[in-house]
């Protein structure tokens, strides 16, 4: 497999991971808001971001503070 492809397949393999991982979640994020991950989104400019049931918005997965199993 060319590198490039190798590249985008191990990222898109852990993107997966994540939205496995997070999806159904109940998180608390920096700015107090918590509630369970609806959706995780790769953002070209900031990364994966989330959303969150009953929040409208979407915020960088590195702002979740506290997450419950």
């Amino acid at each position: 497999m060319p590198p490039v492809k190798l590249h985008a397949s191990t990222i898109l393999n852990e993107y997966g991971k994540a939205q496995s991982e997070l999806i159904g979640k109940t998180v608390v994020l920096t700015d107090g808001k918590a509630g369970t991950v609806e959706n995780v989104w790769l953002d070209e400019l900031h990364g994966l971001r989330i959303s969150i049931k009953g929040h409208d918005g979407r915020w960088p997965v590195s702002t979740i503070k506290f997450e419950e199993n």
